[in-house]
C-alpha cells in the first residue's frame, strides 16, 4: 500500500518500485549527487585559448555588430564573416557562423519590438509550464515553489541586453514547445521546435529525443511530424553551410572542435551559470542540479518523461562535446529546468520507504 502523495495530484514514479531495485536507484541517486560535485574539479576557461571572446558579452557585441551592419544593409553572411575575423573567431567549420534568421529578423524590426517580443515569448512560455506543473501540484504551497523555481530558471531569459544570443531564444522555444505538448497534440510544438533549430542548431538534439520517444511509444504521425521539422532544419543547415563556403577560405581560423571530454562536471558548471542556482555555493547549486535530475524522473507523466530524456541527452553532449568555454550551451534547458526540484519531495519520500520496506509475504497452508 502506497502512502497519499505529499505535493503531488499522484504518487511518484517511485511509489510501488520492488525493494531491491529501490535500493539501486538509491544508490544511483548517491552516485549521481557524487558526479555532480565534480564540477568543483572543473577548471575554467581560459581567456581567448580557442580565439574567441574572453567571456559570454563579449560574444553577445559580436551578434549585436552583425546585427547592426545587416540594419544598414549589408549582407548577413559577409557581415558575419567581417565581425568573426574583426573578433579574433575562427570562421571554420561552417557552424561557427549561426544561422541567419535571428540577426536577419533583428535587423528589419525597431529595438524596442525586437525586446517586446523576447517578453512576451518569455511569459508565453512561463504560462505555459506553470499550467502544465499546476496540474501534477494541486496545493497551492507546492505551485508556489514551483514558481519560484521557474522564475529562477528564466532570470537570463529576460534580460534585454542578451537579446542577440541565440540561446537566449531558442532556449524559450524549446521550453515552450514541450510545454505545449500533450497526448494527441504535438503539431504546435513540433513547428515551435522547427524555429527553434532556425536560430540555434544545436535545438536539433531536442526534436531527435521528442522523435524518438514518439516512435517508441507508437505514435506514428507524431514521430512523422518531428521528423518532418528535422528534415527542415537539415535542409536549411545544408543552405546554410553553402552560403558560408562563399565568404569564408583557407586562410580562416579553424574552431579547435568540439571533443572536450570534460564530463558530467562541465554539465553542472552549464546548468548553474544558466539558472539562479549560480547565486548558490558551488558544491550547494551541484547538488541541486543532480536532484532536479531526480525529480523530473520522480514525475509519472508523458511530460515528466520528455522532460528528462531530453534534458539527460543534452547532459550526454555536454558532458562529451562541449568546450569549457562553451557551457552555455546548457540555456537550450534552462527555463524549465529547475522544475525538477519541485517534485523531489514525493520522490525522496516514496524512494525512502520502499528501499526501507522490510515487510514480508508469509503464505501458510490451511489443512481441511
Amino acid at each position: 500500500m502506497t502512502s497519499a502523495p505529499l505535493w503531488l495530484s499522484a504518487p511518484s514514479r517511485f511509489a510501488a518500485l520492488p525493494v531491491n531495485r529501490a535500493r539501486w536507484v538509491v544508490a544511483g541517486v548517491v552516485l549521481l549527487i557524487l558526479g555532480a560535485l565534480s564540477v568543483l574539479f572543473v577548471p575554467l576557461p581560459v581567456p581567448g585559448a580557442t580565439g574567441a571572446g574572453a567571456d559570454r558579452q563579449g560574444d553577445v557585441a559580436l551578434y549585436e555588430s552583425i546585427v547592426a551592419a545587416v540594419t544598414h544593409g549589408e549582407g548577413y553572411y559577409r557581415a558575419a564573416a567581417d565581425a568573426l575575423r574583426m573578433g579574433g573567431y575562427p570562421l571554420r567549420p561552417f557552424l561557427t557562423f549561426r544561422m541567419p534568421g535571428l540577426a536577419v529578423v533583428q535587423g528589419a524590426l525597431p529595438a524596442a519590438l525586437t525586446v517586446a517580443m523576447l517578453y512576451a515569448l518569455a511569459l508565453a512560455t512561463a504560462w505555459s509550464w506553470y499550467r502544465r506543473v499546476a496540474e501534477a501540484l494541486p496545493r497551492w504551497p507546492a505551485r508556489v515553489v514551483a514558481l519560484v523555481l521557474l522564475t529562477a530558471g528564466m532570470l537570463a531569459f529576460v534580460q534585454s541586453g542578451l537579446i542577440a544570443f541565440h540561446e537566449i531564444w531558442a532556449g524559450l522555444l524549446v521550453a515552450l514547445s514541450l510545454a505545449l505538448r500533450r497526448p494527441g497534440r504535438w503539431v504546435e510544438a513540433a513547428a515551435i521546435a522547427a524555429i527553434a533549430t532556425l536560430i540555434r542548431e544545436t535545438a536539433a538534439l531536442y526534436v531527435i529525443v521528442m522523435a524518438g520517444i514518439a516512435f517508441a511509444e507508437g505514435h506514428r504521425r507524431e514521430a512523422a511530424g518531428w521528423a518532418a521539422a528535422l528534415g527542415l532544419f537539415l535542409l536549411v543547415l545544408t543552405a546554410h553551410a553553402v552560403a558560408v563556403q562563399g565568404v569564408t577560405g583557407p586562410l580562416d581560423a579553424t574552431s579547435p572542435g568540439w571533443a572536450g571530454l570534460n564530463g558530467f562536471g562541465l554539465f553542472v558548471r552549464a546548468m548553474t551559470l544558466a539558472t539562479g542556482l549560480q547565486l548558490l555555493p558551488p558544491a550547494l547549486a551541484a547538488i541541486l542540479t543532480a536532484l532536479a535530475l531526480f525529480g523530473w524522473a520522480c514525475w509519472r507523466d508523458p511530460l515528466g518523461l520528455r522532460a528528462l530524456a531530453t534534458f539527460c541527452a543534452y547532459a550526454l553532449v555536454i558532458s562529451l562535446f562541449a568546450r569549457l568555454d562553451t557551457f552555455y550551451w546548457g540555456l537550450i534547458i534552462a527555463p524549465a529546468f529547475l522544475i525538477g526540484l519541485a517534485f523531489v519531495p514525493d520522490g525522496l519520500r516514496d524512494l525512502w520507504v520502499r528501499a526501507r520496506d522490510r515487510r514480508r509475504v508469509v503464505v501458510t497452508q490451511v489443512a481441511r
